[in-house]
């Protein structure tokens, strides 16, 4: 871990060289799958930092999904719009995520998962497109840090009782039914805004609308993933209090997400619909993580990497689409498929992905997580048709709205693809496709 740590400030040091950092980046997510083979049950302990399976996994997704975040953002490069600023807040962001996923310590936890909020607020200030990404940032910022402060106290009260805040060490807590409730919802809603779960989930589409491209992929990829993370990590300590709930946020989750997925059906704003559709998704994880199952557990891992891949991938195609056309809008932004043609292949192989089709990997976390519901409650089966149906119908809706029509006219004919665009969406979706051959990667 530390060597990863000094290979990324070595590369904040060569910020002005951008090939050079993202040849760096796809070296170091390489070298990481080569020798980190996560066969093992914790693995580089020191200084508070080790590994164990699923922190070797998102660990690996924040360094493959950060490489092709440089890779895609090249039209600030272009543009020359402060390249070594941008690249310097990108792998901070990165190294806060390192940080985070590797930690052994709930208070070095606590400090990485805030920390991580701040360059991605620099992200979307300094580089977003309209002037109300300033109302994004505040809705992210104080959704974010208003559940936070509950975490901190609940921290505090476990050194405590505990006198220690090492994952490993720690126990169920062990205290009145009214205290262990309070403690057990003031630690847990921190991670289930940044999941996010529904009703806590304004913040989402507010901050996709409005961040660059860079902002969309990671926080798509990778920052919502510290929210499932988080209650990995967390929910041990309240294993009894939790299965007293877990019809709550299963019954929160399945209704919501089926909601959502209403509301997605209605949007117009391409960022706006992706966005959405990554709540939905992540409210199936919330119910997977919530019924303390060994399928819930590994669906929702799965389901966390494969959302990560497609859900950035989408947002680097509407980006695409956007500056090829300079709108966003689904109502002016269709028949794509006449207007940039070799683009339709992987508006149809990203949007199928997110319909959970095979060979993906969001179907293999999906019928884990349907196996793992299912097996709790028989009801909840009704949630689970809405939440899936929905899920195609709206993928569905995306792409035939955006690829089939009648294409503005003003639009003036222009390059249908970069190989540069084309690599980063392949990079996308290779390892969505192509991880279900060897499931032992994913499985926990």
């Amino acid at each position: 871990m530390l060597k990863m740590v000094f290979a990324l400030m070595f590369l904040m040091k060569m910020n002005k060289e951008w090939e050079l950092v993202q040849a760096g980046l796809m070296f170091l997510s390489f070298m990481f799958s080569v020798i980190c083979y996560h066969n093992f049950y914790l693995y580089q302990l020191g200084f508070n930092l080790g590994l164990d399976y699923i922190g070797y996994i998102l660990v690996l997704l924040s360094c493959w999904i950060m490489s092709l975040v440089i890779l895609g953002s090249q039209k600030i490069k272009n543009l020359n719009n402060f390249c070594p600023s941008f690249i310097k807040v990108n792998l901070i962001l990165l190294l806060c995520l390192v940080f985070t996923f590797s930690s052994l310590d709930y208070f070095l936890f606590y400090i990485s998962f805030e920390s991580s909020l701040i360059p991605t607020l620099i992200l979307i200030l300094g580089w977003g497109y309209q002037p109300e990404r300033i109302q994004a940032g505040v809705y992210m910022l104080f959704y974010t840090l208003t559940f936070s402060l509950p975490l901190f106290g609940s921290l505090l009260a476990c050194f405590y009782f505990q006198g220690s805040l090492v994952i490993n060490l720690s126990s169920p807590v062990e205290c009145g039914e009214f205290l262990k409730g309070l403690w057990y919802f003031s630690t847990i809603l921190a991670f289930l805004v940044k999941l996010p779960m529904y009703m806590f989930h304004l913040w989402l589409p507010k901050a996709h609308v409005e961040a660059p491209v860079a902002g969309s992929m990671i926080l798509a990829g990778v920052l919502l993933k510290l929210g499932g993370y988080g209650l990995v990590r967390v929910l041990i300590l309240f294993q009894s209090v939790s299965q007293d709930y877990s019809w709550l946020w299963v019954s929160l989750g399945l209704i919501g997400g089926a909601y959502i997925s209403l509301v997605c059906l209605r949007q117009v704003d391409m960022k706006s619909l992706i966005a959405y559709s990554s709540v939905a998704h992540m409210s199936l994880v919330l119910c997977g993580l919530m019924v303390f199952s060994w399928w819930g557990l590994s669906g929702a891992v799965i389901v966390m990497v494969g959302h990560g891949l497609c859900s950035s991938g989408l947002f680097c195609l509407a980006n695409i689409v956007y500056e090829r056309t300079g709108s966003r809008s689904l109502l002016i932004s269709k028949g794509l498929l006449s207007f940039m043609p070799s683009m339709g292949l992987w508006w149809f192989l990203l949007s199928i992905s997110n319909m959970a089709s095979p060979p993906t990997l969001n179907l293999l976390g999906e019928i884990s997580l349907i196996v793992s519901v299912v097996s709790w409650s028989k009801m909840s089966m009704l949630g689970i048709a809405l939440l899936s149906f929905f899920s195609a119908a709206y993928s569905l809706y995306m792409y035939s709205l955006s690829q089939h029509g009648v294409f503005f006219n003003s639009l003036y004919a222009c390059c249908s693809g970069k190989v540069q665009e084309y690599l980063v969406l392949f990079l996308h979706w290779f390892p969505l496709n192509i991880i279900i051959l060897n499931t032992k990667l994913v499985m926990i």
